[in-house]
């Protein structure tokens, strides 16, 4: 009896500790993330696994032929942090001046964030804008305060506020259908995303979570009631990319760049990023078109 007695008291203590143990552990994490979010003056926008903090340049008045282009089309620089805070995989994308492009890439050196990739996405803008990718392996507070450093030296707006209200002058759900997936909408702007890549990436022995190094977003504004432009890219394996490239063509969809934004990844991934501009039914059959021959 008495040996049933201490094991009851045992199992007691466990149901009692461990759950106080799993909430404080969550606890931790979730201060330690909203702690990134302070010093990065944005929100967690955590989703697909990982937590993103969005820095639009919403400073900057772009200009593509006769297109303003929305914040939420081409200007949507970021941060990334997967995995445990402790030790995070920090991912993401600035978006810089060329007269930003020197400090940037100074700092980072300074801060000892790797960069990945330097390249455009688009081709034709006013003012003309440097796409820049970094990587960081560490301790989630630690890798945002370095990060600040090198955010500051550009005029990203920070604290970045929500995007102000603004009725929604596309039709999302018919792009959504269109492109066989939901996503979300804003304004004139919808947006949706994919994984390309089957299987899994990883990168100086981590996995890479798929939507944080190889999502392919797609972006597509109105222009007028009839016109659309959209833009994006295709995060895809090498034996992918001709076939996509000819896809796109065929579509009259302008392929603008074709780049790597991870260094040492495997298997590599290769990112085609394009523009295209006509009737919204047309650029949604040419983007569904692109989707199904990258897979």
């Amino acid at each position: 009896m008495e040996r049933k007695s201490l094991c009851l008291h045992l199992f007691v203590l466990l149901a009692l500790v461990v759950p106080g143990v799993v909430r404080t552990a969550g606890a931790s994490e979730g201060a330690a993330w909203d702690s990134v979010a302070r010093v990065l003056q944005t929100s967690d926008a955590f989703a697909s696994g990982y937590h993103r903090f969005n820095l639009s340049r919403r400073d900057v008045k772009l200009l593509l032929g006769d297109v303003t282009v929305a914040p939420e089309l081409a200007l949507g620089a970021w941060a990334g942090f997967s995995d445990a805070p402790d030790h995070a995989m920090l991912m993401g994308d600035l978006v810089v001046t060329t007269a930003e492009l020197r400090p940037v890439l100074a700092e980072l050196a300074r801060q000892d964030l790797e960069v990945t990739a330097i390249h455009n996405h688009l081709v034709g803008e006013e003012p003309r804008l440097i796409y820049v990718h970094f990587h960081g392996d560490g301790r989630a507070t630690d890798l945002a305060t370095r990060l600040d450093h090198v955010i500051a030296l550009t005029a990203t707006p920070r604290p970045v506020a929500p995007a102000s209200p603004a009725p929604l002058t596309i039709d999302s759900a018919a792009v959504f259908r269109a492109l066989g997936r939901s996503g979300k909408a804003h304004g004139a702007v919808a947006q949706v995303s994919f994984t390309l890549v089957p299987g899994s990436v990883t990168m100086g022995g981590m996995t890479v979570t798929p939507a944080l190094g190889y999502g392919s977003p797609i972006n597509i504004q109105m222009v007028s009631p009839t016109r659309a432009v959209a833009t994006g890219d295709f995060a895809l394996l090498g034996t992918k990319v001709e076939g996509v490239l000819r896809t796109l063509a065929s579509h009259g969809i302008v392929a603008t760049a074709v780049h790597t934004h991870m260094i040492g990844e495997s298997p590599p991934v290769y990112f085609v990023h394009f523009w295209a501009d006509g009737p919204i039914a047309q650029v949604l059959v040419g983007l569904r078109a692109v989707l199904d021959a990258a897979r």
